[in-house]
């Protein structure tokens, strides 16, 4: 690596040396007093050269013989010295100009001073903007800074804290094929010490539940009950409104009812931080969370308060800003790629999205990290972060792409910059890399059906379809944290949601998870009562090639599986049964089984069909990286832990379901001698 730290200061160098020369081109051409060639002129490139020699000259001299100029000077007045700056800055100019070998330039004193005041501040400006995006000039900044600050704050406890990274849409094979492609050497670094020591961590899969997305999965890790959330979005009869997980109101009510579930206010209640994510935790420190930001402002709301904090510091905010702009150019070289060479599948990815996309992979990463890394050298006993950037790229460029695996390069990067901090904070940490799901690819349904799931539906029950399918609007977290930082409208979400005034059904898509609610109907409607209502619906649903299996009410056995050719298979049977959830592998029938009990499920659920073959699902949303149902990698996602932890599961098999992942980070809290979490609640809602 020390090869690369030399190149990159060497690159800088020549950047600085290159931005001089052109200032150089500019200011003798805008100023009388100053000459790049002989009095009878010369051609375009020796002036070039004369320049270029010029501003090396006076780069060298300005770094060698101005130390000692002020170590000379230390003893004169402040404003003296710092009148005598300009004309020290000037003389050297004169100087570099009279030692150029060209012989070429000429200058008056007094225009001097100008010429070398404006090519400092202009060398000191590239050299600073390139210096911030170097990580570790970055990370030794921080560093700084946060130990003035530790100085000033009361000691902390000498027990081991928790820092939990959360690499939102990683799955575990993406992560395992990212470690075996060198994409990722700090995680690498971890399993499989290159040195010969022995692993440090362990790598283990977990299984989500049915609605395979950071909704249920966070909320679940970090409060502890997933239950009644059954998909990304879906429609409460009772309320008449659309619940959608990424939408501040929504995310508040949900972390209100799993407290009330729970009767815990959540994994970070104790001297915890909250950066980045949907639901707080509990935390009393919390940043970017999206359960806040629907909160009028005031000392309860400090959504934004992370951005606020880390783009006061100017530098962080050219760091970031250079990046956020190379992230657009990037993906707009990217996805133009992608078009011109006919890339399937692919999807729409103009508008707005190249600003999205860098908002989530450049400045929610940026503020992300940094907030953790002063959570860690404070001395927080309990830190969870999440990272959006690989979700989001992989949504629309694939979750196996070229893109994705270069996000997964910065991620891992991040991870560095994090380990380095735990090296320099004030107690020791427990660093716990995971994910809340992963996605599996796949084209849309609508690109290889030509209609959408809500046509499909609307033809179903006699209801006349539009001509032209529509596309599915496609929900990320990404974009709700750009509205909720912007402070901009969050909740159209429900207004175009919102039941017709006719008695049509309401069709939502959550990955390759559909949901069908009748809204004039205030129960959960059965089998029997759609059947009389639209005889032809179900069948419709259940044949087609692009729909796996339903999921309905049953007046007869409580709840049936659907699927194509007449198949209807009772809950209580799928264990002897499985039908068409058998190539969803193992614990798909319990997923199933859990999602029917809760009260807000829909009157009809639709998982897409699934080809093991490829791992491939077919989305309802307008994405190729998809997740919310069951089917592939979407299911698997992964838990890092320190072997100084006990393992996951004691009898070795995966966790299943976010609540148990949730178990498990309140087991290793006390084995750190963290905040001790109340058991009561724990063991009240096992027996539920």
């Amino acid at each position: 690596m020390r090869w690369r730290r030399v190149a990159g200061q060497v690159g800088r160098s020549v950047t600085v040396w290159a931005v001089s020369t052109l200032t150089m081109l500019v200011l003798a051409g805008l100023l009388p007093d100053f000459r790049l060639q002989s009095a009878d002129g010369d051609s375009a490139t020796r002036i070039g050269v004369t320049a270029a020699l010029g501003a090396g000259a006076f780069g060298v001299l300005s770094a060698v013989v101005w130390p000692l100029l002020v170590r000379l000077l230390l003893l004169v007045p402040a404003l003296v010295l710092g009148l005598l700056v300009f004309f020290l800055n000037g003389s050297l100019l004169l100087l570099a100009l009279r030692v150029n070998p060209s012989g070429r330039g000429e200058v008056a004193p007094e225009t001097a001073v100008i010429v070398a005041a404006v090519m400092s501040a202009v060398a000191s400006a590239t050299g600073a903007a390139l210096a911030v995006r170097d990580d570790d000039a970055y990370r030794r900044r921080l560093l700084r800074l946060a130990d003035r600050r530790r100085r000033s704050t009361p000691p902390c406890p000498d027990t081991t804290g928790l820092v939990c990274i959360q690499l939102d849409g990683v799955g575990h094979d993406v992560l395992t094929a990212a470690v075996r492609k060198g994409l990722m050497p700090t995680v690498a670094r971890r399993l499989a010490p290159a040195d010969g020591m022995r692993p440090t961590h362990r790598l283990t899969p977990w299984r989500t539940d049915w609605s395979s997305q950071t909704g249920a999965s966070q909320l679940g890790i970090l409060h502890g009950s997933t239950f009644d959330v059954p998909a990304f979005r879906w429609y409460e009869k009772d309320r008449g409104e659309v619940m959608v997980c990424n939408r501040p109101t929504s995310a508040a009510e949900l972390q209100r009812r799993a407290v009330a579930r729970t009767g815990d206010g959540g994994l970070l209640t104790v001297d915890g931080a909250s950066r980045g994510n949907l639901f707080s935790g509990g935390a009393g420190e919390q940043a970017l969370v999206l359960s806040i930001a629907a909160r009028r402002r005031g000392r309860e709301n400090r959504s934004r308060a992370g951005y606020f904090a880390y783009f006061s510091d100017p530098a962080n905010a050219v760091r970031t800003a250079l990046s956020f702009v190379a992230e657009v150019a990037r993906e707009i070289g990217q996805s133009t790629r992608a078009r011109f060479g006919k890339q399937r599948p692919r999807v729409s990815r103009g508008g707005l999205y190249p600003l999205v996309r860098a908002f989530a992979t450049v400045v929610e990463r940026d503020v992300v990290v940094a907030a953790v890394m002063g959570d860690l050298l404070a001395g927080r006993t309990a830190v969870y972060a999440d990272l959006v950037a690989y979700d989001e790229v992989a949504h629309h460029s694939g979750p196996h792409s070229g893109d994705a695996e270069k996000v997964l390069r910065r991620l891992d990067r991040s991870l560095a910059l994090i380990e380095k901090a735990a090296e320099h904070a004030p107690r020791p940490y427990h660093l716990v890399v995971l994910s809340d799901h992963g996605q599996s690819p796949g084209e849309t349904f609508r690109a290889r059906y030509g209609l959408t799931l809500a046509d499909l539906v609307r033809a179903g029950s006699g209801l006349p379809v539009p001509r032209r399918a529509e596309r599915t609007a496609s929900g990320t977290e990404a974009r709700a944290a750009v509205r909720a930082a912007l402070r901009r409208p969050v909740e159209e979400e429900s207004a175009r949601h919102r039941p017709a005034p006719r008695s049509e059904p309401v069709v939502l898509a959550s990955g390759n998870l559909g949901l069908v609610s009748f809204p004039d109907v205030h129960h959960r409607m059965t089998k029997e009562e759609i059947d009389a209502r639209h005889p032809a619906l179900l069948t419709t649903l259940a044949n087609h090639p692009g729909i796996g299996f339903l999921l309905v009410r049953s007046e007869e056995h409580g709840g049936v599986v659907l699927g194509p050719h007449g198949t209807e298979i009772p809950l209580a049977e799928l264990d002897g049964r499985p039908g068409p959830l058998e190539c969803f592998g193992p614990g798909a029938a319990d997923a199933v089984r859990r999602t029917h009990s809760f009260p807000h499920t829909a009157d009809i659920m639709v998982n897409s069909c699934y080809d093991p073959a490829d791992g491939e699902v077919l989305a309802f949303e307008e994405q190729i990286g998809s997740h919310g149902g069951l089917g592939g990698a979407q299911s698997r996602p992964f838990l890092l832990s320190p072997l100084a932890l006990s393992a996951p599961a004691g009898d070795g098999a995966a966790p299943f379901g976010a609540e148990h992942v949730h178990d498990v980070l309140r087991r290793w809290l006390r084995e750190s001698n963290g905040p001790q979490v109340p058991l009561e609640p724990e063991r009240d809602r096992r027996a539920a």
